[in-house]
């Protein structure tokens, strides 16, 4: 697959498009401490933190920082993953008793404004791993409740030995491109005029490449060629890996898949360089991606490129 990160990061353009969120986390993950379990228990006392959460969503402080707590604020029976080391400290984050279900809400859309960068990656990362370990309780292969071992980074079956990993879920999302205009489409959950990047999740036996064709021709009846890569984003909602990409189309002729899409349309760059101009109210036509989106990044990366 041709290109690379340095696509979208390695460019006056991409300081206009700001750091893509959820990713630069400053935590140290140690796996060298996960495995040892006499080191990680002689890290876990008054000078761990441990990051406090109403459920799955983080507590604020006045400055719009997140709240570390210690061990010590923890209920007994409850849980806790190790996220890794930070400034000498080990950094925990607890298990809630229920998974989420669904994407973002318009609360994690607050929080994620209010947050500095790599706390926006803390807590992403803290979120994606409590959350799989509460959707995780019990073994797939024989049903037998499961226990946290590794730190949190494994849930190990006591009856018959399986072993389960936290997963991340591949999604390709893609700009898809004829004679300079780019393919956009809306889902139905979506707010009035906001359209984005055509995405979908990979399948097993997929490439990268064959999973964008794939995608692009359900949603929108096109023929994809000339796949390159140019980022991704980690996507705690509940975890994804949203994989940035970008093809070209022959044939602009559009079939639409109506029971994923609402609508989909070729903008031209004007179209799209008056929408981001406008902010968070939009054009007349179309609002720009919210910058926490990989989709924003993309776009402003084809419209500078």
């Amino acid at each position: 697959m041709a290109g690379g990160a340095t696509g979208l990061f390695g460019s006056a353009q991409a300081n206009r498009a700001g750091a893509i969120a959820f990713s630069g986390s400053p935590i140290d993950r140690a796996d060298h401490i996960r495995v040892d379990p006499e080191a990680l228990a002689g890290l876990m006392n008054w000078r761990a933190k441990v990051l406090m959460l109403d459920g799955l969503m983080p507590d604020i402080d006045d400055t719009g920082g997140l709240v570390w707590g210690t061990l010590a604020d923890i209920a007994e029976d409850a849980e806790i993953v190790f996220l890794g080391m930070l400034e000498g400290k080990a950094h925990f984050a607890p298990v809630p008793k229920r998974a989420d279900n669904g994407p973002a809400n318009p609360r994690s859309w607050q929080v994620m404004q209010l947050l500095r960068p790599e706390e926006l990656a803390i807590y992403g990362g803290a979120r994606s791993l409590v959350d799989w370990h509460a959707r995780h309780q019990f073994c797939a292969q024989c049903g037998s409740p499961t226990k946290l071992t590794k730190g949190g980074w494994q849930r190990s079956c006591s009856h018959c030995g399986a072993e389960h990993f936290p997963r991340t879920d591949p999604v390709t999302i893609m700009l898809v491109e004829h004679e300079d205009t780019l393919l956009l489409g809306r889902q139905p959950r979506f707010p009035p005029k906001m359209y984005s990047a055509l995405a979908g999740f990979a399948e097993p036996g997929e490439t990268i490449e064959e999973a964008v064709a794939r995608e692009v021709h359900e949603e929108a009846g096109v023929t994809a060629r000339d796949v390159t890569y140019l980022a991704s984003q980690p996507w705690p909602f509940p975890s994804q890996l949203m994989i940035g990409c970008t093809c070209i189309t022959d044939d602009p002729a559009l079939t639409i898949d109506e029971t994923e899409l609402d609508d989909a349309r070729w903008f031209t760059r004007a179209e799209l360089e008056e929408a981001r101009n406008a902010g968070d109210r939009g054009s007349d036509l179309l609002i720009f991606p919210r910058p926490f989106a990989i989709a924003h990044h993309l776009i402003a990366w084809w419209l500078d490129k």
